[in-house]
């Protein structure tokens, strides 16, 4: 430690001594899956209260609606619960956006709703790695940081989101608007690797919905006059599939439709995944998915409706962001902290805001595994070395080291 000076020594003592784990163990005791309103209503509650011990202005924003298309292939607006947005000191000559997110993909009546003690220094709960974990890092970094001597020269825009576990379409455009401006960005998802290794280039993420319809007919009298959609959806699901190549994976992952074995089937909507590695390959993408459903629906003789698109772009590791990622690694060796990163195949907010052209670093949170699994854990001891990691960051960001 000893490239550390001494006001950023006492800044990093204030991180590592901060209570999060008391703050992870209520918000987690709380289910805050992405559909229920309810908890997330509470949860943005007690995050408004403790974010509200920082300076600047706090709000909490309606959700834009979605259109989320059913099972029958009709539509229906998705209502999701409000965005917790801080603001401190907008006027700054040098801004960052710092994000998270409150909901978790444990509906309300999932088993998984409890927390206990694994081993000394591990607990398993719901959501206490992605992300509530992450969440009580920024909030302990950030009230260091405040009272640091550089504190004064940094803006920043919190924004802590409630559907991010279901692709931040209601939060796209408020994360979007609050990356203007911003010289860099870190967002709290958990480290890629349990050893703190860091997320580096990830794919984009598209979810699309497409609404077969076809002709009904008696499977026996007349099936002649006929148009299968089940077969045209399951038709289109292999000509899609047979995109994937090394930088594009492709999952066709469900086909709703169907009736009585005697009836030939008019509707069908079938559900697929897709995750290009750059532009070139999403660029590909979109223009296969359109040859594929002319082809399909001339040779099944149905019309076929696309629902979607590419939500999430894919992002890369360009100079911005390996000059904020060795500043992270460097501030990590002034710590005693060994920090890589590597490519992975997940997506997240970071995403969205490396499109705005906003350098990033997105697993910024705690150190820990089995996300999205009732086997969820929790390093307790990342939540003080990461709260450091992210303190001594943004003392360096406004201090005019990055």
């Amino acid at each position: 430690m000893e490239t550390l000076s001494l006001h950023e020594r006492a800044m990093i003592d204030r991180a590592r001594g901060f209570p999060t784990l008391a703050l992870v163990e209520q918000w987690a005791g709380i289910n805050s899956g992405t559909g229920n309103l309810a908890g997330l209503a509470t949860v943005a509650a007690l995050l408004a209260d403790a974010f509200a011990a920082l300076p600047g202005e706090i709000r909490l924003v309606d959700a834009a609606p979605i259109d989320a298309v059913l099972p029958d292939g009709s539509s229906q607006s998705r209502v999701y619960g409000q965005h917790l947005h801080l603001s401190v000191r907008p006027g700054a000559n040098r801004r960052v956006l710092l994000t998270g997110h409150m909901d978790t993909v444990f509906a309300a009546d999932h088993a998984f709703q409890t927390l206990r003690e694994v081993e000394p220094g591990v607990i398993n709960g719901p959501g206490v790695a992605d992300m509530k974990g992450g969440i009580a890092v920024m909030l302990a970094a950030l009230k260091s940081f405040e009272t640091s001597d550089a504190a004064s020269a940094l803006g920043y825009d919190v924004l802590i989101n409630s559907d991010e576990e279901t692709g931040s379409l209601s939060s796209a455009a408020l994360i979007a608007e609050l990356a203007q401006g911003k010289i860099a960005a870190l967002t709290y998802e958990p480290a890629a690797l349990p050893d703190g290794t860091l997320a580096g280039a990830r794919p984009g993420s598209g979810n699309f919905s497409f609404i077969v319809t076809g002709k009904a007919a008696h499977a026996g009298r007349n099936p002649e006059d006929g148009r299968n959609a089940l077969l045209a959806a399951a038709a289109l699901a292999l000509r899609l599939a047979a995109l994937k190549a090394p930088g594009l994976s492709v999952n066709p992952a469900k086909i709703d439709g169907g009736g009585p074995n005697n009836v030939v089937p008019d509707h069908a909507v079938l559900r697929v995944n897709m995750r290009p590695s750059t532009p070139q390959e999403e660029g590909r993408a979109i223009a296969e998915i359109d040859l594929a459903i002319a082809e399909i629906a001339t040779l099944h003789d149905v019309a076929i409706h696309l629902h979607g698109g590419f939500s999430r772009p894919p992002k890369p590791m360009d100079p911005p962001a390996e000059k904020l990622f060795g500043l992270v690694r460097d501030c990590g060796g002034a710590l005693g902290q060994s920090i890589a990163w590597k490519p992975t195949g997940g997506v997240c907010d970071g995403n969205n805001i490396a499109a705005c052209g906003v350098p990033v670093v997105d697993t910024m949170g705690v150190r820990g595994g089995a996300i999205h699994s009732a086997e969820e854990y929790l390093i307790v001891g990342s939540l003080g070395e990461r709260a450091m990691l992210s303190a001594l960051v943004l003392h360096r960001i406004a201090s005019g080291a990055y």
